[in-house]
């Protein structure tokens, strides 16, 4: 059996495109991809990002928010950045550094007039994010 291949997710806060990524990974590529997910900065879990994932039958509630500081980043085969700040403050990295972006939720649903129309934003990007990942671990040498 191959070595899986191991790849961290990036983004500014850990807290919800990179947890969803990270949850997607776990659930549709666990036999292939070793992952983890970190952020620049440390914004605690997303609960609409746990919610909307949940609906998709991915739990990570049990996901906490990391710095990148706390990863040793050699150990990683790929690094994806899933935001443009995370993608311009990438420490270095000596493997592959694949920027893949992604709208932030959060900032989408700020002025939703209700919580429903929230979710909408986080189940689009959480939608959009499980599309990509369907994609490794072909698209990561593309």
């Amino acid at each position: 059996m191959a070595q899986k291949i191991k790849l961290l997710f990036l983004c500014t806060g850990n807290s919800c495109r990179s947890q969803m990524a990270e949850g997607w990974t776990r659930h549709l590529k666990n036999d292939l991809i070793e992952v983890r997910s970190a952020g620049i900065e440390k914004h605690g879990l997303n609960q609409n990002a746990v919610k909307v994932m949940s609906e998709a039958g991915v739990d990570i509630s049990g996901h906490s928010s990391k710095l990148i500081d706390e990863l040793d980043i050699q150990d990683f085969d790929y690094v994806i950045t899933v935001c443009g700040h995370a993608g311009e403050n990438c420490p270095y990295f000596p493997g592959k550094v694949i920027h893949k972006g992604f709208d932030d939720p959060p900032a989408l649903a700020k002025n939703a007039s209700s919580e429903e129309q929230a979710l909408k934003h986080f189940r689009r990007v959480r939608d959009e994010i499980r599309n990509y990942v369907e994609t490794l671990p072909q698209s990561l040498d593309e």
